[in-house]
C-alpha cells in the first residue's frame, strides 16, 4: 500500500494539486482492499476523486496554494499571482450570446430540436422506440451541433465564479479561448488550475497560458445549475425590461 506522502508527491507531481492530509487519509483508508494496487493506478483513482470533490474539503489550504484573501479588490487596478493556484468552478456565463438566444436555443432542445448549419433538425422522433432514439442520438448527435444543446455554441467569452481551497470567491473572464470552456461542456464543480494568473479590478484574467481545464464535476451543484438555468435567463430578461 502507497504511503501518504508517496501518493500526495505524485498527485502533486501529475496535476500540481496540494492534497488535504485529512482528505488522503479518509482516502487511502476506504482504499485499503486494493493493497495490492499499483501505485500509479491508485494515484488516477485518487485524482479522479479529487476532481469530484469539493475542493475545500480536499486540497490544501495553504497561502502558496490559494488565492489572496482580497483578490476581488475592484480597487487594485493590476497584481500578478504567483505559483499554480487550483480553483473550482461555480457558474459560468456565455457574456458574447445574447440572453435571448441563449434561451431559445434551450427551448430548441426541449422541443426536441438542434442546430445544424442553417437548418434545425428534429433529434426525438414522436413515439419514437426509447432504446432506437437513444442510439441515433449516440450516432448522429454529435453532427448535429451538440454544442447548441445547453444554449451556447461555444463561442464565448466566458465569465465564470471560481472558489478556490479557502472558500475564496472571484470571477473570472475568458481573454482567450480556453478549450473545454462552454456552458455545455464545462460541468459545474469542474477544476481549472491557475499559473501566475492576472488579476486586474478583481477579475481573473483567464487565458490558454494562465488556466489549465483539469475536468471534475460536483454533480450535487451541477444538476439543480443546469435544470434552473433558463429560468435565471428569463429572470435576467426581466430585470433588463424593467430598467
Amino acid at each position: 500500500m502507497a504511503s501518504p506522502d508517496q501518493l500526495a508527491a505524485q498527485i502533486l507531481s501529475s496535476k500540481s494539486l496540494s492534497v488535504s492530509p485529512t482528505w488522503l487519509n479518509a482516502f487511502l483508508s476506504s482504499s485499503t482492499s486494493q493493497r495490492n494496487i499499483p501505485i500509479s493506478a491508485l494515484t488516477q483513482t485518487a485524482i479522479f476523486r479529487l476532481l469530484a470533490s469539493d475542493i475545500k474539503e480536499s486540497l490544501s489550504k495553504h497561502r502558496s496554494c490559494v488565492l489572496p484573501v482580497d483578490a476581488y479588490d475592484p480597487t487594485v487596478q493590476e497584481r500578478r499571482l504567483q505559483g499554480s493556484i487550483p480553483v473550482q468552478v461555480l457558474d459560468i456565463e456565455d457574456i458574447g450570446t445574447s440572453l435571448w438566444s441563449q434561451i431559445e436555443a434551450i427551448e430548441r432542445v426541449e422541443r426536441g430540436e438542434a442546430i445544424r448549419g442553417r437548418e434545425i433538425v428534429r433529434t426525438i422522433a414522436v413515439d419514437e422506440d426509447p432504446e432506437a432514439a437513444e442510439s441515433n442520438r449516440t450516432n448522429n448527435g454529435r453532427a448535429n451541433g451538440a454544442a447548441n444543446a445547453s444554449g451556447s455554441g461555444g463561442y464565448g467569452p466566458h465569465r465564470l465564479i471560481l472558489q478556490d481551497a479557502a472558500g475564496t470567491v472571484v470571477a473570472g473572464v475568458e481573454m482567450q479561448r480556453i478549450e473545454g470552456v462552454t456552458v455545455d461542456k464545462l460541468p459545474i464543480g469542474s477544476k481549472l488550475l491557475l499559473r501566475y494568473p492576472t488579476v486586474a479590478r478583481g477579475m481573473v484574467l483567464l487565458t490558454p497560458e494562465s488556466a489549465t481545464l483539469l475536468g471534475g464535476r460536483i454533480e450535487a451543484l451541477d444538476a439543480p445549475w443546469r435544470q434552473g438555468r433558463k429560468a435565471r435567463l428569463l429572470e435576467k430578461t426581466a430585470g433588463l425590461e424593467r430598467v
